[in-house]
């Protein structure tokens, strides 16, 4: 099983993070998630009627991940961290997109609870995962763009496993080669905060609600967390 890591280094600069690793195993994604569409479409209901709103940067959640991307040298407001700009593109349009189901699922939990959140197909990473400072010599392949290559800038925090970068900035975007599909069966989903402090339970809450929109379409979901300690 893939292990994930939080190098020494960020987890000095970063000391109350708490990342949930939600890990499925047997995932079907080609059959109905009544579920997930029930979640997508009361979020939008809440949208449309003005009793919810996504965070937004004044939010603490949010400001937070701002300003550890300015810590970085990432400009948070032209390169966004993830649950921001998925928040704003939904606050934009009144509906969230749809991907594939289980992409649709972490989506979900992510914008309900204001916490950035990823996933990495399983069968596709090579090696373990590090959460890291980038050296710039990394090479990563944007989602949607397989013919593409960038290079991270040096002290820039990604994510790598054996062969390459598999998220930019933190969490601003995802690499093609380990993208969930409908074809995914063994699937890596994180959720992070900055603030275990502060916002622990609620991170705990999201992976569970997660765990359940997984757990009817996938043989085996668990959690675990990654922390300083």
């Amino acid at each position: 099983m893939t292990t994930f890591r939080i190098s020494p280094d960020v987890a000095d600069a970063f000391p109350d993070t708490l990342i949930a690793v939600v890990t499925a195993t047997g995932l079907r994604g080609h059959e109905p998630w009544p579920e997930t569409v029930s979640a997508l479409e009361a979020m939008e209901r809440q949208l449309a009627d003005g009793s919810w709103q996504p965070a937004d940067e004044t939010d603490p959640r949010i400001e937070a991940w701002h300003t550890a991307y300015r810590s970085f040298g990432t400009n948070p407001r032209r390169i966004r961290p993830s649950v921001d700009a998925l928040g704003r593109r939904f606050a934009k349009k009144g509906a969230m997109p749809r991907i594939s189901p289980a992409v649709d699922s972490y989506n979900a939990v992510s914008v309900r609870h204001g916490l950035p959140a990823g996933a990495f197909d399983l069968d596709h990473v090579s090696g373990d995962v590090d959460i890291r400072y980038a050296d710039g010599t990394e090479e990563f392949t944007p989602l949607g763009e397989p013919g593409s290559v960038e290079n991270p800038k040096p002290g820039e925090i990604v994510y790598t496993d054996a062969a390459g970068v598999l998220t930019r900035h933190w969490n601003h975007r995802d690499a093609h080669r380990t993208r969930v599909t409908e074809d995914s069966t063994r699937v890596a989903f994180l959720l992070e905060t900055l603030h275990a402090a502060r916002d622990g339970g609620l991170l705990e809450t999201a992976a569970h609600e997660l765990q359940d929109l997984l757990a009817p379409h996938a043989d085996q979901v668990a959690v675990h967390y990654l922390s300083r300690d």
